[in-house]
């Protein structure tokens, strides 16, 4: 799947794993715009959620979002964030194709969060650049 090894998809699930799902973020997903999942990782908890159907919908939800972006004379909206009762839902771009996207409770700060995922995606895109193509 997009010319990335299997190498890569252990060190984005390490990533995943160690920097998002151990600071205390419920799940951690990344898609591609198409709403294919290509990694997944949650703490254990979230057993009701249906990853495909989430992701499928947070495509969706992004490509809805920075069309409204167009509307208003930006280029895209890099970040969305949706806030709950009791979890939140935040989504990042990787690049152009891909998103991170990160469900998580009351417990973490939105700007912690956001320190993370941007530190994870930088990350991402370090590991994603090594691909040969």
């Amino acid at each position: 799947m997009y010319g990335i090894s299997q190498e890569q998809l252990d060190e984005i699930d390490s990533l995943l794993i160690h920097e998002l799902i151990g600071v205390g973020v419920h799940s951690a997903i990344v898609v591609d715009v198409a709403g294919n999942v290509i990694a997944e990782h949650d703490n254990g908890n979230n057993t009701t959620i249906d990853v495909h159907s989430f992701a499928a919908l947070a495509a969706g939800n992004f490509a809805a979002v920075d069309a409204m972006a167009q509307l208003v004379g930006e280029q895209e909206f890099s970040l969305h964030f949706h806030k709950g009762e009791t979890e939140s839902i935040h989504f990042s771009k990787v690049n152009s194709d891909i998103l991170l996207i990160t469900i998580f409770g009351n417990d973490i700060s939105l700007g912690f969060l956001r320190l993370k995922t941007t530190e994870v995606i930088e990350k991402i895109k370090s590991i994603w650049t090594t691909t040969q193509y």
